[in-house]
This record gives structure tokens, C-alpha cells and sequence, in this order.
């Protein structure tokens, strides 16, 4: 065989180098905050003149980041139980279930994600102000919940349409019920999916901005409402050491729901 068969077409070739191009566009900003983050300046400064971690150092002993960050944790959490059933059941009900109008319902099921996030943040602003929650514990779980549900039914779907349907019905066949079957027999199928649509969840709840800036409030307030207060009033280096958590914990949390979607069945090749 002819060596030069096995190099790249040009064309090939290039559009591999405009894909590298294009993801060093999108992370360069993002890791630009990670140098800062470690450099001994009292201000915003690239590339930083030294090496310290001071400001990791004052991240941990600062109550207000703390307290935000725990507000943060504690949202995400609730949302992910929460988001993580409902977006289940809702996989099921829209892949296993003889409903009508069943596309209609999956929009609508996935249209938060598809609507601006500033019109999804003022229609629940409207909405838990009119019921006197705005700021609530109850309101940011609510919301984000809303936001972070479409995400589960996506993940799940997907490994429901993978996972064979015949081995429930086998299941319940040899006499088992119909949630025995389910859990015995396609739950083990569908629990990588079912665990990568709860880490997505409770990455888009923690790191959720622009609904949180809307229904904080002054004494309670999330992580990513707090890093825009900074840097309104205070641009330190602790906001890029707070950035720089962040980024890292969001990529290697969906980085384990990446590998999380790759261990659920795929679903089988049709046969010509």
C-alpha cells in the first residue's frame, strides 16, 4: 500500500487545526485566571511578578466566601436529589410511556435550557416575589431545580434508549412486579446515565448565575452572585482564586459524567 494513502487530506488536516484553534480560543480566557490566582499582587495583574498562594489562604479564612460557598452547596445538593428524580421519572414517562402528545411535552420539558437565561431569571423573579419567596432557600432549589431537570431527562433518555425494554418485560413475566422488574432488571442498565444527569445537575446549579443574581438577596447569596459583587466593589485576586475552584471542579466533575455516559449501554445497531 501506498505510504501517502495513509496521510490526512488537506482538508482534513486544516479543519483539525481550526478545531485545536477554536478550543484554545475558548479556554485561554478561562485559564488565564489560574496564574493570577497564585501571584502575589494585590490587584488583577497578567502575567503575575511572583508565586503565592496568599489568596487561597484568604478565600478560606474570608466568612463571606465561606458562607456563600456553603449556600451554593447546599442548593446544588437539594437540587440534584430533586432534579435527579423528576428528571428520571420524566425520561420514563416520555421514552417508556404511550403518551400523547408526548413531543410536545419534551419541548417543554427541555425548554429552559433552550430559553435566554435572563428571561428564564425575570420570570422567576416575577414568580416567587409575587408568592413572597423571593430569596428563599425554597426559591433557589425551585428555580434551579427548573434549570437543571432538562439535563437528567436528556442523560436518561439517552441510556433508556440504549437499555433493552424485553429484559423488564422478561422480568415481569416470571412473576415480578412492575417497579421490581424496573429495578432489578433496567435501573443497573441506566444508572450511569441516571449518575452523569445528577453531576450535570449539580454543576448547573452551583455554578448558576444570572437566576441566582436575580433572587439572592443581602444576607443570602450564592457563590457566583458573590464573585460579581467583588467585582463591582472589589477586584482582588480572590476572585480569580474563587474562578479558578470553580473551573476545575466544573471540568472535573463533568469530566466523571463523561466517563459516567460512556460506561451506559449503547443502544444496538440496526440491522439493514
Amino acid at each position: 500500500m501506498n505510504v501517502t494513502t495513509r496521510l490526512p487530506h488537506p482538508a482534513i488536516a486544516a479543519a483539525r487545526l481550526a478545531g485545536i484553534l477554536g478550543v484554545l480560543f475558548l479556554l485561554i480566557p478561562t485559564l488565564i485566571v489560574v496564574p493570577i490566582s497564585v501571584g502575589p499582587d494585590k490587584y488583577l495583574h497578567f502575567p503575575p511578578r511572583g508565586f503565592s498562594l496568599e489568596w487561597y489562604g484568604t478565600l478560606i479564612g474570608d466568612p463571606g466566601w465561606m458562607r456563600a460557598a456553603l449556600f451554593s452547596l447546599q442548593i446544588a445538593v437539594l437540587v440534584t436529589l430533586l432534579s435527579t428524580a423528576l428528571g428520571t421519572a420524566a425520561a420514563l414517562a416520555l421514552t417508556r410511556g404511550r403518551l400523547h402528545g408526548a413531543r410536545a411535552l419534551s419541548v417543554a420539558v427541555l425548554a429552559p435550557i433552550v430559553a435566554p437565561n435572563i428571561v428564564v431569571a425575570v420570570a422567576m423573579y416575577l414568580f416567587f416575589s409575587r408568592l413572597g419567596m423571593s430569596g428563599s432557600l425554597v426559591a433557589f432549589v425551585l428555580a434551579h431545580t427548573v434549570l437543571a431537570t432538562p439535563y437528567v431527562v436528556i442523560t436518561v433518555s439517552a441510556a433508556l434508549a440504549a437499555a433493552d425494554p424485553d429484559l423488564e418485560l422478561a422480568a415481569m413475566s416470571l412473576g415480578a412486579s412492575r417497579s421490581r422488574a424496573f429495578v432489578h432488571a433496567t435501573l443497573p442498565l441506566i444508572l450511569p446515565g441516571v449518575i452523569a444527569g445528577a453531576v450535570f445537575a449539580f454543576v448547573v446549579s452551583f455554578d448558576e448565575a444570572v437566576v441566582s443574581f436575580f433572587l439572592s438577596s443581602v444576607r443570602d447569596k450564592t457563590l457566583p452572585r458573590k464573585i460579581f459583587e467583588e467585582l463591582d466593589y472589589d477586584v482582588s485576586p480572590v476572585v480569580a482564586a474563587v474562578s479558578t475552584v470553580l473551573t476545575f471542579l466544573s471540568v472535573g466533575l463533568l469530566g466523571l459524567a463523561a466517563v459516567l455516559r460512556r460506561r451506559a449501554p449503547r443502544a444496538p445497531a440496526t440491522k439493514a
